[in-house]
């Protein structure tokens, strides 16, 4: 079963930027899962990689 999450919701999941987010759903390279009772699109987890952490020295 695929886990989907509002795009704030799967900001906060990943490390992604939401407006990264919504410019991917609008570009196609995202895919839109229906939307929330709210009218929030949902995006599915398993399409997005958690964002890379950066080791300062």
């Amino acid at each position: 079963m695929t886990t989907t999450r509002t795009v704030y919701a799967a900001a906060a999941a990943t490390g992604i930027k939401p407006g990264t987010l919504r410019v991917r759903l609008h570009r196609g390279t995202l895919t839109r899962h229906g939307h929330d009772h709210q009218g929030r699109a949902l995006v599915g987890l398993h399409e997005l990689q958690p964002a890379p952490t950066v080791n300062v020295a």
